[in-house]
């Protein structure tokens, strides 16, 4: 009589140990962290005329270039994670800075509630641009760059009708302006480190808890990875949409404001093109163009590679018309670096 053969086990998958490397290599910001840790030290090589790494001073100038993409980088990032995208960020920073200086210098309203109403404006075009997606179905690409084209062409038209030039000059003789800019444009230090870092480093901490720590954080991860699913176990998907465009549109407007205090005057053309930057900050920082899966602190440092890039090749003394060819460069080998350490880390578990 022959004994049964023993029957293989198979481990149960939630018993394996993972690793401290495997665990590490599968956070979506990794790749952002090691992509801007290359970029400082390679541009600390390359723009040796300066004292790159021990300057406050140059510090303090791509870490400014670096808010002015991470600040909106920060809500574009949820967007992407809750499956959505928005092109017409860019744009608002224009249309937000024009109608600011419009209210401040034509209409003589103070500072402070002109301001309420330009964060009220841009709140109601991410509204409408959240609902127009949910309602049509229409994809948010094609929707939001309708919006941009819009936009566009009312900070043009609709500025040079109604002041007889494409731009606002002299915002700073509004009152409450002096009050108002030490909250958004102002120095900080001797070396002329801006108020408007302090705002990038808030809004993502912000967004990191509120991706991490809440439920909303949940509620956008179930409906950028598989909407259908999250809606059959209770999540809101619409109004979790909806709140997404409403937040990237509300602080593209807080940063026209920012915008408009820093230069004192605002042009028809400022923000366009920054959406692109924006998208970067957020695929370089982990998230997935499907939607899903992404980072808030990756997109810090995506921002802050990109504000590094920025500066470094003109304190390398380059080309600067070499910038885009970096920024895509970055894009495509953040991406490539994303796929690879995700892969190895899942094949390691």
């Amino acid at each position: 009589m022959t004994e049964p053969a023993a029957a293989t086990t198979t481990p149960d998958e939630r018993l394996v140990r993972v690793g401290p490397l495997a665990r590490v290599l599968t956070r979506p910001d990794i790749g952002a962290l090691l992509g801007a840790i290359a970029v400082f030290f390679a541009f600390a090589y390359f723009a040796r005329a300066v004292n790159w790494i021990g300057e406050p001073a140059i510090a303090a100038s791509w870490t400014d270039q670096a808010a002015q993409f991470g600040i909106v980088a920060v809500p574009v990032a949820l967007l992407m994670i809750g499956g959505e995208f928005d092109l017409s960020a860019g744009a608002m920073i224009g249309s937000s800075g024009l109608l600011l200086g419009y209210l401040a210098t034509f209409q003589g309203l103070n500072i402070w509630p002109a301001m309420a109403i330009v964060l009220l404006f841009g709140l109601a075009v991410g509204f409408v641009n959240g609902l127009v997606v949910i309602r049509t179905n229409l994809p948010s690409f094609i929707v939001t760059l309708a919006t941009f084209f819009v936009l566009q062409g009312v900070n043009a038209a609709l500025t040079l009708n109604l002041t007889g030039t494409t731009a606002i000059q002299e915002i700073d003789s509004a009152t409450g302006f002096d009050s108002a800019r030490r909250f958004f444009a102002s120095e900080l230090t001797q070396y002329d480190f801006k108020v408007k870092v302090l705002w990038w480093i808030g809004l993502t901490l912000a967004g990191a808890w509120l991706l991490a720590k809440s439920r909303f954080g949940n509620w956008i991860y179930g409906a950028g990875g598989d909407p259908v699913a999250a809606r059959n176990v209770g999540v809101p998907v619409a109004r979790t949409k909806i709140t997404l465009f409403m937040m990237t549109s509300g602080v593209a407007a807080l940063m026209g404001i920012i915008t408009a205090f820093e230069l004192r005057s605002i042009q028809a053309k400022e923000g366009i093109g920054l959406e692109f930057v924006f998208i970067i900050c957020a695929v370089v920082g982990g998230c997935l163009l499907t939607g899903g899966y992404g980072s808030v602190i990756g997109t810090f440092f995506g921002a802050a590679m990109l504000g590094m890039v920025q500066l470094g090749i003109i304190f390398a003394e380059w080309d600067s018309n070499w910038t885009f060819t970096f920024q895509g460069a970055i894009l495509f080998a953040a991406v490539m670096l994303n796929t690879v350490i995700r892969n190895r880390a899942q094949g390691s578990r």
